[in-house]
């Protein structure tokens, strides 16, 4: 279905029409010769700032955000965002959360800043209207790096596809419009966990699976998120989440494996937490963490935050009373030991009281942990509104997008560095 301009909004000329295929898949970029574009605009007027595009009153909404764009891992994604998941899906959980409504961080994010949930990219209905309210491109178990057997769409593929949506926001409105809708909304990333999972920790039998020492699987990691990131970048994302990945030496399947085949230190009953595999983790997180710095610093007119999240899982586990928890180590949704056995097969299996867990499934916290990691990204501890010191750095979620990106206004609390952009700026 060919995309068409609304009627009476400018025909914007040397741009490039997009096609959306009928079932809400990729969107696909052709080329047409400027005289037949300009054919099909008729007799419009070029774009001027003078006459504003009739999505104005969409974009330009007094500082709040346009809209939420959300790409990542079953941190994301209950799974209805994934195509055929029930039958693709590897990790033995058919539902990594309660409900695909309000039980991830971006849902509790979302309500936090006005908006609905971002609505899945697989459900689109090929109109502007629909792209502009935002769209959740996440897939359960996807992954940052990209190998030939799996079959989730891994960080590139998420990446391409936001990538080709703001392309088709640019074609619908002005160049003004554009520029104050971009500014104005937020891009999340949450990749990461799967990597661990899928393509480090476990014994892959798969002659195609490099091996990499801890050290350079982290590297590997945090350049393929920087790539993504200066992707986003030149094309005018202004104001970036990235979220780091949850204590998964605490997960029930990581204790549960470490148990069976460790030595008899591992195997014991009471220990909550494998601490060599979360080394793993806090490698990954602090490189990260310091390469957004890093790009902060050195990239104009953005603001880029990282949201520590183990650090907020950490807390919740050492303090459980706190935080009204009584379980921290078996899975709410699950069969065999704490859970561990077998994942989520259906929501029926759940435990009476998911709100005293810290763990939905195998690798996935609950509902109330993600609304209080949700609290703590948005504005923290110190405000009084989260039980939780902030997570995020440099500056709390709240923060980031009530502030403008552009130069003049950057240095404002004097949180971002505005540097001359480095060009040649390399992962």
């Amino acid at each position: 279905m060919i995309v068409k301009f609304r009627e009476g909004q400018p025909a914007q000329r040397n741009r490039i029409p997009m096609i959306v295929d009928a079932k809400g898949g990729s969107v696909v970029v052709f080329l047409v010769c400027v005289e037949l574009f300009r054919g099909i605009a008729g007799h419009s007027s070029p774009p001027s700032s003078t006459s504003p595009s009739p999505l104005s009153n969409s974009v330009r909404n007094d500082g709040k955000v346009s809209a939420f764009y959300v790409l990542g891992d079953s941190s994301v994604d209950c799974g209805e965002n994934t195509l055929f998941y029930p039958f693709l899906h590897k990790n033995l959980s058919l539902h990594p959360c309660s409900g695909s409504d309000s039980s991830l961080i971006p849902h509790f994010l979302a309500e936090k800043m006005g908006l609905g949930n971002s609505p899945p990219f697989y459900g689109q209905n090929s109109s502007v209207d629909y792209v502009l309210k935002g769209l959740n491109f996440g897939s359960a178990e996807a992954t940052i790096m990209n190998f030939g057997d799996r079959k989730f769409q891994s960080l590139n593929q998420q990446i391409r596809q936001a990538l080709e949506t703001f392309q088709l926001v640019q074609l619908h409105l002005t160049e003004e419009d554009t520029r104050e809708f971009m500014e104005s909304s937020v891009t999340y990333l949450s990749f990461g966990k799967d990597d661990y999972v899928e393509l480090f920790l476990r014994n892959s039998s798969s002659a195609s699976t490099p091996k990499f020492t801890a050290q350079e699987f982290s590297g590997i990691l945090v350049n393929q998120m920087t790539t993504a990131v200066m992707k986003l970048y030149h094309a005018n994302v202004r104001k970036i989440v990235c979220m780091g990945i949850l204590p998964l030496g605490c997960a029930p399947r990581i204790v549960w494996e470490r148990r069976n085949w460790t030595s008899s230190e591992g195997r014991e009953r009471g220990k909550t937490c494998v601490q060599e595999i979360n080394e793993l983790i806090v490698q990954y997180n602090t490189k990260m963490q310091d390469r957004a710095a890093k790009l902060n610093r050195e990239l104009i007119d953005v603001k880029i935050v990282f949201c520590d999240v183990y650090q907020g899982i950490m807390e919740i586990i050492a303090n459980p009373v706190k935080h009204g928890m009584e379980d921290i180590r078996g899975a709410c949704c699950g069969a065999g030991w704490n859970g561990a056995l077998v994942g989520c097969l259906a929501r029926a299996m759940a435990c009476r009281r998911e709100s005293a867990h810290v763990w939905w499934d195998l690798y996935n916290p609950t509902r109330e942990v993600n609304r209080l990691l949700a609290d703590s990204a948005w504005s923290g501890h110190r405000n009084g509104l989260s039980k939780i010191d902030s997570i995020c750095h440099p500056v709390s979620i709240q923060k980031l997008v009530s502030t403008s990106t552009s130069a003049s206004s950057s240095s404002e609390g004097g949180t971002y560095n505005v540097a001359r952009q480095d060009r040649s700026l390399q992962p």
